[in-house]
């Protein structure tokens, strides 16, 4: 029996910059559906990329009435444990039920939002062709940066000198490969800048 678990979790404040703060949270799958590269994936989200995401899902799948994303309310109080916990839930049902739809399923952009750290500008790029990595490769890639269970990092370290190594250089064009990149999925809060 194939399933997919999704978990919206993990809020966290972001500075933007000294004026504007935003609010991403983390999405952890687990799945053993054929549909998806990696298995187990985490990445960092924000509001505002969801909004994205059911914009291109929806413009894609216009027979589909796609779920509706938690309201995006001007009283919205990122200091308020209530307002954030609430947007979290809403953001979790939403990919629930995208997930349980299998022509949603089938597009790209889905899996690099939920597999991958690439901006909505990088995914449709990604999408049409127009970067040198395939969507596969993409989530590869993500993957092989931001492993943070010891078994694979050990594994990696043994690997530096083997012919798929080139794979984690960031000439990809996925951005840098150090390993103090992180989803934020073990990573303490310290640890992981914007």
């Amino acid at each position: 029996q194939e399933f997919v678990t999704v978990l919206v979790r993990d809020p966290r404040t972001q500075k933007e910059d000294s004026w504007h703060s935003y609010i991403d949270y983390e999405i952890f799958i687990h799945t053993n559906s054929m549909c998806f590269t990696r298995k187990t994936s985490c990445v960092r989200r924000r509001f505002r990329e969801f909004v994205w995401l059911r914009q291109r899902l929806q413009s894609n799948a216009v027979l589909i009435q796609l779920p509706e994303l938690p309201s995006k309310t001007p009283f919205f109080n990122m200091n308020n444990p209530h307002h954030v916990d609430h947007r979290r839930q809403g953001l979790q049902e939403f990919l629930e039920k995208i997930l349980q739809d299998a022509l949603l399923l089938s597009d790209s952009r889905l899996h690099l939002f939920l597999q991958t750290q690439l901006s909505p500008e990088d995914m449709e790029a990604c999408v049409s062709g127009q970067t040198k990595y395939s969507v596969a490769d993409a989530i590869h890639n993500f993957a092989s940066l931001n492993r943070r269970f010891p078994v694979e990092d050990e594994e990696r370290k043994k690997g530096k000198n083997d012919a798929d190594s080139d794979s984690e250089s960031s000439s990809s064009g996925l951005g840098p490969s150090d390993d103090s990149v992180s989803c934020g999925c073990k990573a303490s809060p310290a640890s992981e800048e914007s």
